[in-house]
């Protein structure tokens, strides 16, 4: 068997693809292939660390067999102990629009990623995302898009809620959209400790065409303590574009701020 069956047999075993390989070595996806098809071969330093990560002898790398000890030499024992990084990937067989059902990709150098309706990963693309940059129709992770909902430190989507938020419904540190919320929020209507809107500020510190709080200004203005009926009815005049859920919520913000 020659050493670029060698390296497919242990790469096999170890349940790697090509790419999972080359990922841990720190290598191009293309050197591995090459080892592989027989037409280079890898340096010493990777050879050295590919006996690490599949526990074998660089003798049985490169030849086949084991180094045959005398038994006149020294039976010295020598213990070398390295350190493997973390990795797993699991891919399901069953697929769906052609990506995998459920794609786990986890401690890969570089930016490896996941690919699955389910994708979870450093990097996360699919329908249903979880990673440290996340793509999605639903997405959680540190940068978060996602196409209906959106969850992350920073956070993009139809609805999306983080530290910085952006979306149709916004909810975050810092937030924009058609309606936000939050620390400092900026939108078509907006309410927080300071709210900027084209059209219903609530908050603190208000500044729209109609802006409610302690502070406000605009064409028409309410303190938090104005008469409900008379704010709920400058709400619904001013928001009659919007859908009634969203005019319910400013309402209710604007009578228990």
């Amino acid at each position: 068997m020659e050493f670029q069956q060698r390296l497919y047999e242990l790469r096999k075993q170890s349940g790697l693809s090509q790419e999972g390989l080359a990922d841990l070595l720190g290598v191009s996806r293309q050197a591995v292939q090459k080892w592989e098809a027989g037409t280079s071969r890898p340096d010493l330093d990777n050879l050295a660390a590919l006996g690490r990560y599949f526990n074998v002898s660089l003798d049985y790398l490169v030849t086949g067999q084991e180094a045959q000890v005398s038994p006149s030499q020294a039976t010295t024992t020598i213990v070398n102990n390295y350190y493997t990084p973390f990795h797993y990937e699991y891919k399901s067989k069953r697929t769906l629009f052609g990506l995998p059902l459920v794609h786990i990709r986890l401690g890969h150098r570089g930016m490896g990623v996941a690919k699955g309706i389910l994708a979870i990963g450093n990097v996360a693309v699919g329908v249903f995302t979880l990673g440290g940059f996340s793509f999605g129709l639903l997405s959680v992770g540190g940068l978060s898009f996602g196409l209906l909902f959106s969850l992350g430190g920073w956070a993009m989507g139809a609805l999306a809620i983080g530290g910085l938020a952006v979306g149709l419904l916004a909810f975050g540190g810092a937030a924009v959209g058609l309606f936000a919320m939050g620390g400092s929020a900026i939108g078509v209507y907006a309410a927080g400790g300071g709210a900027i809107a084209s059209e219903i500020a609530i908050g603190g510190s208000a500044h729209a065409p109609l802006a409610i709080g302690q502070t406000a200004e605009g064409a028409l203005t309410f303190g938090l303590n104005a008469d409900p009926a008379a704010v709920a009815a400058a709400i619904r005049e001013a928001a009659h574009g919007a859908p009634k859920f969203i005019q319910n919520i400013l309402i209710f913000l604007a009578q228990n701020w």
